[in-house]
């Protein structure tokens, strides 16, 4: 507001601040709306254990990630060495 000295206008944000009564945001209200006649069905926090990767998949990716790593690390020193000579 153009005319408003700076103590106004931080009363009037304290005021606006301090209402008892919020309006939602408009995602808000459009979520409220559609839930009330199709409401979403239950989340579960934790994956599913029927769908947790099993131990052997773990030590598999692990050791394909490590696998990649040190054949990059020899490829680039393959590189250096043929770049000397």
């Amino acid at each position: 507001m153009p005319g408003q000295d700076d103590l106004e206008r931080e009363f009037d944000l304290k005021w606006a601040d301090d209402a008892a009564h919020k309006e939602p945001s408009a995602r808000a209200r459009m979520l409220a709306a559609r839930w009330k006649e199709n409401p979403p069905g239950p989340v579960p926090f934790r994956a599913d254990p029927d769908r947790v990767a099993s131990p052997r998949s773990s030590w598999l990716s692990t050791a394909l990630v490590l696998g990649c790593v040190a054949a990059v690390i020899l490829l680039l020193g393959y590189a250096r060495f043929r770049a000397q000579y």
